[in-house]
């Protein structure tokens, strides 16, 4: 490390803890990643992170916000209390994305290929995170350093759902700066920080249609003792009603936005009907819409449009609808000054080394893929850094110029508390062939759960969180300087309020995809038999 980066003796320090707890830490991401618990069911790597930080001296609320899978952690250091850092885990996974940290295609031990997996991963940004600020923690205790360490968990980010609740409760105020971090992938724009263009806004909102009064829809029959008998017409009910809103979302979504500025709009149908074919008409169906836009504006356009369509769906099945908000997220803003002080510790500390033995494992997952195998198989800039600015114009290419904001992530919420940085570093990414063959998803998410493959990026990370803390907690010039952009942005963009209620209420309650059972019958909520897998195409 050379003599010239700031704070040198104190990042040496936190780098030998990083360096001491390698094995630790692999040891801990493995856990996380084989737990692979989805959104708002989280609870044993909730339970987990709270243990930890709790046997690491932090002080732990946990079920913070009113969410039961989430926490909040603090540490102030003997010295004082310094400055209000703050940083956070996230370990939701993803269903549909079982697969083993292997070099084939196959679920984890004893798991339906339909249950979740890490795909982003968020197992490498928790522990990446967690091992940052322990490593921060402990150099603080040596050298004497005055601060505050705050450390939250935020479950269910793929529905992007804690951190507005967080927000809204409060767990944001009185912080001088926010530290926030994703594994990435998308080249070249790893190993880097976001400069200028942040994540844009992502609502997400559930429709629920009832069908209370079947009786009431068309008795032809007068006769007949049951309106919805086999010998009256009956009524459509809540399927009709859902899949009514599904046909015409997806008649008029050409028609919600311009086909341009990177929006996109998805749906997911929760189980909450009936499994038997009666003759009732279904009396519930629920569906889950996420959009992600580049501004407010535009995302109430389509909420406008996903509302009217509810509406008429609903009357048109004999039904009545309702609606909750699981997420509605401002547009990020930038800070410059953070930014710079991320940008150092990421070139103190270089990108991700991906040594021979992590080379012959994306080799197997190469063959695997029917991809001709390298001498390298990594795409080269997940060996590389990336100034902001030179990631600022990469990413400017690929958008309008009007367009002030591009993709999402619920870190943009923080934003508008304290000065936040938002970096990423390379996950394990395999490099194109001549032909430029596509990889399965599976290639990807395995690599993130393989410790040769994604060791790598947890060390790289957490010394540059470790080294980002020091700096902030060493530097109230430059906090005071990135408080003033904080607040000059702010202005600028003018008041924008958090676009839901203060008395917003996490959507825990409604059935999320989950695990049954416990240890060795612990399942997944779907059963599919091997037979089914092989028939699918699994191995």
């Amino acid at each position: 490390m050379s003599g010239t980066v700031k704070n040198a003796e104190l990042k040496a320090t936190a780098w030998e803890w990083v360096e001491k707890q390698k094995e630790q830490l692999s040891a801990w991401h493995t856990n996380i990643w084989e737990l692979a618990e989805p959104a708002w069911r989280e609870y044993e790597s909730c339970a987990w992170y709270v243990k930890t930080l709790r046997e690491h001296g932090f002080t732990v609320e946990e079920g913070s916000g009113g969410m039961p899978t989430a926490f909040a952690a603090e540490w102030t250091s003997p010295a004082g209390p310094g400055a209000r850092i703050l940083g956070y885990a996230e370990y939701d996974a993803i269903p549909g994305n079982c697969q083993a940290a292997s070099t084939k295609r196959e679920p984890r031990t004893g798991m339906s290929r339909f249950a979740p997996g890490h795909t982003d991963p968020h197992s490498a940004l928790g522990i990446s995170t967690l091992a940052g600020f322990l490593a921060a923690k402990d150099t603080m205790q040596r050298h004497n350093i005055p601060g505050t360490l705050v450390y939250t968990g935020e479950p269910a980010e793929k529905v992007q759902g804690s951190k507005v609740v967080h927000g809204l409760r409060g767990y944001y105020d009185n912080l001088d700066a926010i530290i926030s971090y994703h594994p990435f992938y998308m080249m070249p724009l790893c190993n880097t920080v976001r400069w200028d263009t942040h994540c844009g806004s992502y609502y997400s909102k559930i429709y629920t249609f009832t069908c209370d009064s079947p009786e009431g829809w068309n008795n032809t029959y007068g006769d007949s003792p049951i309106p919805s008998s086999h010998s009256a017409a009956r009524a459509p009910g809540a399927d009709a009603a859902l899949f009514t809103m599904f046909s015409l979302t997806k008649t008029t979504q050409d028609s919600m936005l311009p086909q341009a500025g990177g929006w996109s709009l998805s749906e997911a149908i929760l189980t909450a009907g009936q499994a038997t074919a009666d003759n009732q008409p279904a009396g519930l169906a629920q569906i889950q819409y996420s959009w992600r836009c580049p501004s407010l504006a535009e995302a109430d356009s389509v909420l406008a449009v996903l509302d009217r369509n509810a509406e008429l769906a609903a009357a048109a099945s004999h039904c009545s609808v309702s609606s909750r908000w699981v997420a509605r997220n401002r547009p990020g803003i930038a800070n410059h000054t953070v930014a710079q002080v991320a940008w150092e510790n990421i070139a103190a500390v270089g990108a991700p080394v991906l040594d021979e033995r992590a080379r012959e494992i994306g080799r197997e997952i190469q063959a695997s893929c029917g991809v001709e195998t390298m001498e390298n198989p990594f795409h080269p800039a997940t060996a590389e850094l990336i100034t902001p600015q030179d990631a600022e114009a990469e990413l400017r290419r690929h958008i309008p110029a009007t367009q002030q904001n591009w993709t999402s992530d619920d870190y943009v919420e923080m934003t508008w508390y304290a000065p936040t940085i938002r970096f990423y570093t390379a996950r394990p990414t395999l490099a194109p062939d001549e032909k430029g063959t596509a990889y399965p998803g599976w290639a990807m998410t395995a690599m993130g759960g393989i410790p040769e493959t994604i060791d790598p990026t947890i060390t790289a990370t957490s010394k540059m969180i470790a080294g980002m803390v020091l700096d902030l907690l060493t530097s109230p010039e430059v906090l005071a300087e990135a408080k003033a952009e904080f607040d000059a942005e702010k202005r600028r963009r003018g008041a924008v309020a958090p676009l839901l209620p203060a008395d917003f209420s996490a959507p825990t309650d409604f059935r999320w995809p989950e695990y049954i059972g416990e240890g060795k019958a612990r399942a997944w909520w779907i059963p599919v038999s091997e037979e089914s897998w092989n028939t699918a195409g699994g191995n």
